[in-house]
């Protein structure tokens, strides 16, 4: 990771290292806490973040569903996600706010336990390597099912239930593959690891329904708005394993991912085993709207 110079953090800038909590905070032990991912881009029209309202409309939504009572209001962390991008003087940044409970009573009750925020921005480049948006992601099924909606809240970006994530991503790592796929309580498609996943059939998009525990992503929502402009059908639907593997494309979508195509899955190649053509159509319209280049979209920048 490259650091910044400042991380905010409970309503002020510290130093990069000076953004230090105790050991025995609540969120350590038990997992309660709520993040979100953000990117901030230098375009045409100057450093901007995308969908920034969205982005903190989650992260209050995520909150509220673990009983976390942000002591800001969406205004301040609005503008505290700006400042951290231009006090570091970052013109690119990877954004990650961070809301957890502190020190205080031990327990699964927390009781008399603060609630802390946290802000930082850094230099980060293609979650899933360079070369991928061009060469595609080779990914497996994985052996690990996503959380259950009826155990958990996939829908809110939970700090604890990312641990479901990274078993995932461990996993297909070490047997050579770049990511997984996740499958719901009833082995239907859920997710990837940490995005979002969708297939083109006969020029029809379908990706699966939040029911099955997939995340409501922010990328995954702007990609539907773009297919829709396109007038290209789009549907949610439940896919099984048999829907991916005779897809003529597949792609991921998320913050930290873009779109990205997925050219195998198992060891056996979709189609011909390179990114499709809509996936490619669709990779450079989301670069476009990111990157403030599409007016259609306009109002999803914010210009730092």
């Amino acid at each position: 990771m490259e650091k910044s110079d400042f991380i905010w953090f409970d309503g002020e800038f510290v130093d990069w290292d000076s953004a230090q909590i105790n050991v025995m905070t609540h969120t350590l032990h038990y997992g309660t806490g709520v993040f979100e991912g953000i990117r901030a881009r230098n375009t045409e029209k100057g450093v901007s973040i995308f969908r920034l309202n969205d982005h903190v409309d989650r992260l209050f939504a995520s909150a509220e569903s673990y009983n976390l009572k942000i002591p800001y209001t969406k205004e301040v962390i609005f503008e505290a996600i700006k400042d951290v991008v231009s006090k570091n003087k970052l013109e690119s940044a990877y954004i990650r706010p961070l809301v957890f409970f502190g020190e205080g009573e031990m327990g699964l009750l927390p009781k008399d336990v603060p609630v802390r925020v946290s802000i930082a921005a850094w230099l980060w480049g293609a979650y899933l390597g360079d070369d991928a948006v061009n060469k595609g992601v080779n990914v497996c099924i994985s052996k690990w099912r996503r959380i259950s909606p009826t155990s958990f809240i996939p829908l809110a970006k939970g700090v604890g239930g990312y641990m479901n994530s990274t078993l995932a991503k461990i996993d297909a790592v070490d047997n050579g593959y770049d990511d997984a796929i996740m499958l719901g309580d009833d082995g239907t498609v859920a997710e990837g690891s940490g995005q979002n996943i969708f297939i083109v059939k006969n020029n029809n998009i379908s990706t699966p329904p939040n029911s099955t525990g997939a995340l409501n992503g922010i990328t995954r929502r702007t990609v539907i708005e773009i297919a829709k402009s396109k007038n290209i059908f789009i549907e949610e639907k439940n896919l099984t394993v048999e829907d991916l593997k005779n897809a003529d494309e597949v792609f991921f979508t998320g913050t930290a991912t873009g779109v990205v195509g997925v050219v195998s899955i198992d060891g056996d190649d979709i189609s011909n085993g390179r990114v499709g053509e809509i996936t490619s159509d669709l990779i450079n319209s989301y670069e476009d709207v990111v990157n403030a280049k599409d007016d259609n979209f306009k109002s999803y920048i914010t210009l730092i």
